[in-house]
């Protein structure tokens, strides 16, 4: 920690600071530097670091307590600063800033700058001069674009150096790659490079997302090997254009009005923020990918989507689309000659809405490896995410659900759920038959089964949840409050309720409902709690129902009492059962007057039914008569 000496020398080092924009630097004890920011007024901003506010987020706290040294830089103005700013942070990677998470490398395809050039594929992005296209989210597609590149243009994959002087010295000789068709063979004179080079350059076309070049050279060589009547020639040319047509399939075509733009979209979830890049060309998705960053101690989400889009600028050769569309503006300082915008409506608008589902999915693979991976980590996450969402004193690792279930008043019962650690704890579940409220009273059932739950958990000294999840809105909600209260247990337990309908969250003393984002881990933990009771509790009242129905067939039984068909119920279970039931079965259970008595009463049943059925065969079929029209 910063001791009081320490203190006072920074302190003493920020009271000279100038009133002017620049950039300052956090060291710490190692002399390194450990956070950058800049400011508009750096005696201002820097001095706000050291004093004792209750506003400064643990991370700060933290961050200041390692502070060793501090210096700065003094700029013209604010948008120099916010440029310095971001060349320091991508040249130094403090600590508490904005740093990319991502540890792998993207493949790249490359056209090599040499003679004759090759198209390989590259995981190492050097400023040689040659093309890089990419970077691509898979090994898989780069292969199978490289693929397709190769079966559509005959381009050389050997090593050899084909400079002028080399292939006039005659060194080099055809290999199979020629004689199967794959090469022309530049390395024995047979191509010569400007041919090689209108290849190449429709190969670099193709690869920007532009078909047209290609299509049309093609279809045109394809349609002179026809005329001269060499229609093998013109039978590899229409395979080569199938190929092109195929690879054109794969690309996602967004809308034929569209030119061509980049698209960006960022979720920051839980200290770690994703963006996706896509990019379109002439209207269709020609690649698309996305990258994971650790936001520093005080970035907006401006912040982070800048640092984002100048990194992934970066990895494309410092090129982006004249046209960006983005969820909202980064600082415009950082990229000359790009317009953003942020689309309303229309084509625009579903191409960011389809970038934010591949960034949602992408974080949600993420969170599914953290799950198999770190279950410990995983449920950590989740119970933060919850206290947070719903504003609790301690992470809700052991939760309660309660439901009630009726048909129109009869046979009321309800249900409490229990989970633990964001999971259910099935042994721990519990139904209840409602005793004291007469009718569909939905109210009166919560307090009636929150009233039996806990008073019985107190008289035992059992473990009481940290939080209870009411399936209802406000009225239920109201109830099991009152009910804790009178039991003394509202300071010790959080209670919330979560309405069906559009899954409004409800707190005890807030007449207004909250919305929780409806993606969060937060929300779908609540949903899974609330429906896991509600089905706990429609199957229990759909089984006393069903016994209800069974215990009132079997009392239209003459002689027959309800200790008798209690008898019944407990060997038999069904009525199907008690049917097929020999008399000595029946007898053992309840008699052999009894025994007799239910057999008759079955036959009596299936003769009038037999009466019905064979009364309906012998009714003759009368066919009705049209009306005239």
């Amino acid at each position: 920690m910063v001791t009081s000496q320490r203190i006072q020398q920074l302190k003493e080092k920020v009271a000279l600071l100038p009133d002017s924009p620049g950039v300052y630097q956090f060291l710490g004890d190692d002399g390194k530097v450990i956070y950058v920011g800049k400011a508009k007024n750096l005696k201002r901003r820097v001095s706000s670091y050291f004093l004792a506010r209750a506003d400064h987020s643990p991370k700060v706290r933290v961050m200041v307590g390692k502070i060793a040294d501090l210096r700065h830089t003094v700029v013209a103005t604010e948008s120099e600063a916010l440029l310095l700013e971001n060349n320091m942070i991508k040249s130094i990677q403090p600590r508490y800033n904005i740093l990319l998470k991502d540890d792998k490398t993207y493949p790249w395809i490359v056209i090599r700058n040499e003679p004759f050039p090759r198209v390989l594929s590259t995981r190492r992005f050097l400023r040689d001069g040659s093309q890089y296209f990419g970077p691509y989210a898979s090994v898989y597609i780069q292969k199978e674009i490289l693929e397709i590149l190769r079966g559509i243009y005959q381009l050389r994959t050997c090593s050899q150096n084909l400079s002028p002087e080399t292939i006039a010295k005659g060194r080099y000789s055809v290999c199979l790659e020629y004689h199967i068709g794959n090469c022309k063979g530049p390395c024995v004179g047979r191509q010569s490079e400007e041919e090689y080079r209108e290849s190449i350059g429709m190969v670099a076309s193709l690869l920007k997302g532009d078909t047209r070049a290609t299509r049309d050279y093609l279809q045109r060589l394809m349609n002179e090997a026809a005329a001269e009547m060499r229609f093998e020639d013109a039978g590899r040319y229409k395979k080569r254009l199938d190929l092109l047509a195929g690879y054109q399939s794969k690309s996602v075509v967004v809308s034929n009005t569209l030119g061509s733009m980049d698209v960006f979209s960022l979720i920051i979830d839980d200290g770690v923020a994703f963006c996706n890049f896509m990019r379109v060309v002439q209207g269709a998705v020609v690649n698309s990918f996305t990258m994971e960053l650790k936001p520093g101690l005080e970035d907006e989400p401006r912040d982070v989507l800048s640092y984002a889009v100048g990194s992934i600028r970066d990895r494309l050769q410092g090129h982006l689309q004249r046209e960006v569309l983005v969820p909202f503006l980064p600082a415009e300082e950082l990229f000359e000659g790009t317009a953003f915008s942020v689309p309303q409506r229309g084509d625009k608008l579903r191409l960011l809405e389809l970038s934010e589902r591949n960034c949602r999915l992408y974080r949600l693979e993420k969170l599914k490896q953290i799950e198999i991976k770190d279950p410990a980590r995983h449920v950590t996450r989740v119970m933060a995410a919850l206290q947070k969402e719903l504003h609790l004193n301690e992470p809700p690792h052991h939760i309660e659900c309660f439901d009630n279930s009726n048909l129109q008043g009869t046979n009321p019962v309800a249900s409490c759920v229990v989970f633990r650690d964001g999971k259910p704890s099935r042994k721990e579940y519990r139904h209840f038959n409602i005793k004291t409220v007469v009718g569909a009273n939905d109210f009166a059932s919560m307090e009636e089964v929150v009233t039996r739950r806990y008073s019985r958990l107190l008289e035992e000294g059992a473990e009481l949840p940290q939080l209870i999840v009411v399936d209802g809105g406000k009225g239920q909600l109201r109830f099991a409050y009152e009910t804790l209260k009178r039991l003394g247990l509202e300071q010790k337990i959080a209670i919330v309720g979560l309405a069906k309908r559009i899954e409004e969250v409800y707190f005890p003393h807030d007449p207004m409902p909250y919305y929780i984002d409806r993606n969060s881990e937060a929300l779908k933990v609540l949903m899974h709690i609330r429906d896991e009771a509600h089905r706990f509790g429609i199957t229990f009242h759909r089984q006393k129902r069903s016994l209800a129905f069974i215990k009132s067939e079997l009392e239209q039984i003459p002689t027959l009492g309800a200790r008798s068909v209690e008898k019944l119920l407990q060997k038999f279970r069904t009525i199907s059962r008690i049917r097929k039931a020999s008399a000595d079965e029946l007898a053992e259970v309840i008699g052999a007057r009894r025994a007799a008595e239910v057999i008759r009463y079955f036959a009596a049943i299936d003769q009038v039914q037999d009466r019905a059925l064979s009364s309906r065969q012998e009714l003759p079929a009368v066919r009705p008569e049209r009306k005239n029209e």
